[in-house]
C-alpha cells in the first residue's frame, strides 16, 4: 500500500468523523466509494445526518462543488445547464449547470421529477452533458452523493431500478446511539450550523489515488467469488432482478477499495463480504410474494454470502 493511498485514506475519514460523530463505520464506507470514482446514495429518514456527512465529503476535497436541493418543479436544465441566447453576438451559449463541478450533491433526490431524475442519468454514467448536439465533459473526478427519504414518505417519487444502478453504494446512517447523541447536546452551540471542515486533499491527489486503488491485486478466485454472488442473486427464488454486470464490477472495485481503507494491497474475501450489501442492496428487487413476508434485501444478501462458497486461497 503506497504512502500517498494511506496518507489521503485515513485524512478524509478523520475528518468527516469530525463532522459526523459515532458513524465510523458508515463514513469508511463513504470514503470507499468515492475512491471508485462512483456514487454515493444515502437513503435515510431525515435528520439523521445525510446532508451533513456529503457536505463533510465535499468539503473535504479542494476541488469544486456544488448542492441542489431537488424539488418537484426543479427543471433537468436546472441540474445540467441551458443554451442561452447572447443578444450581443447573435449566438446561443452553453451555460453550465451545476454537474460541471468534481462533486455534485443531490438532497432528497427522490423529491425531484422523473424528468428531472433523468437527467442525472448520462453524466453519473458517462461523465458528460449533451446539448444541442455537442457533449461536453464534467471535470474528473466527479460525484454524486445524494440523499433520498424513504419511498413512503409524502411527494417523494421512487427512483426507478435503471438509475439506482448508477449509484455505487446506498447507505443508511441510521439514529445515533445513545451517549453519543448525549454529547452532541452537550457540545452543541448555535455557530456550529454554519462551521464547515476543512479540505484536506484536491482534485489532482485524488485522481491519482483512485487510480491507484484501481490496479489493487484482486486474484482471479476474488473475480470468480464475486460473479458467483452475482449469479446466485439472478437465479434467487425471492427476487424478480438480481444483480447486473455492472454491479459485478462495482462490487469489485468497492471491495478494492475497502481494502485501501483497510491499510491492503489486496483484495480478501472477508472486503467482498463487508461491501456486498451496500454495492448490492438497491440492485437487486423483490418478488410481491418475498414482500408479502416481510422479506428485506439486506436479508436476502446476507443469505447468498452464506450460501456461496468463500475462496480460501488467494491464488486460487
Amino acid at each position: 500500500m503506497s504512502r500517498e493511498i494511506s496518507s489521503v485514506v485515513q485524512a478524509l475519514v478523520d475528518n468527516v468523523d469530525k463532522a459526523v460523530r459515532g458513524k465510523h463505520q458508515q463514513i469508511r464506507m463513504a470514503v470507499s466509494c468515492l475512491l471508485t470514482e462512483g456514487h454515493l446514495l444515502l437513503d435515510d429518514v431525515p435528520g439523521t445526518g445525510k446532508t451533513t456527512l456529503a457536505k463533510a465529503i465535499a468539503d473535504s476535497i479542494s476541488g469544486s462543488w456544488t448542492r441542489v436541493q431537488f424539488t418537484p418543479d426543479l427543471l433537468p436544465s436546472d441540474i445540467t445547464g441551458v443554451m442561452v441566447y447572447d443578444q450581443a453576438n447573435g449566438v446561443f451559449n452553453f451555460r453550465e449547470g451545476p454537474v460541471f463541478s468534481n462533486v455534485l450533491v443531490g438532497d432528497e433526490i427522490n423529491r425531484g421529477s422523473p424528468k428531472t431524475q433523468s437527467a442525472l442519468l448520462e453524466v453519473m454514467e458517462e461523465r458528460q452533458v449533451t446539448a444541442d448536439g455537442v457533449s461536453r465533459r464534467v471535470p474528473r473526478p466527479f460525484f454524486v452523493i445524494a440523499t433520498q427519504n424513504p419511498r413512503d414518505f409524502q411527494g417523494t417519487f421512487p427512483l426507478p431500478d435503471v438509475q439506482l444502478d448508477r449509484f455505487t453504494m446506498r447507505i443508511s446512517l441510521g439514529y445515533t446511539d445513545h451517549q453519543t447523541e448525549v454529547r452532541l447536546l452537550e457540545d452543541y452551540h448555535r455557530s456550529q450550523r454554519d462551521e464547515s471542515v476543512e479540505s484536506v486533499t484536491d482534485a489532482e491527489q485524488l485522481e491519482r489515488v483512485i487510480e491507484a486503488v484501481d490496479s489493487i491485486e484482486a486474484a482471479p478466485s476474488i473475480n470468480d467469488y464475486i460473479v458467483r454472488i452475482a449469479a446466485a442473486t439472478r437465479d434467487h427464488a425471492d427476487l424478480r432482478l438480481g444483480v447486473s454486470t455492472r454491479g459485478s464490477i462495482a462490487l469489485l472495485r468497492a471491495s478494492r477499495a475497502w481494502a485501501a481503507t483497510a491499510d491492503r494491497d489486496f483484495v480478501t474475501p472477508d472486503d467482498v463480504q463487508d461491501v456486498a450489501t451496500a454495492v448490492c442492496g438497491h440492485r437487486i428487487a423483490l418478488t410481491p410474494e418475498a414482500e408479502l413476508r416481510g422479506a428485506s434485501t439486506s436479508s436476502i444478501i446476507a443469505g447468498v454470502l452464506d450460501e456461496v462458497e468463500v475462496p480460501r486461497r488467494r491464488d486460487a
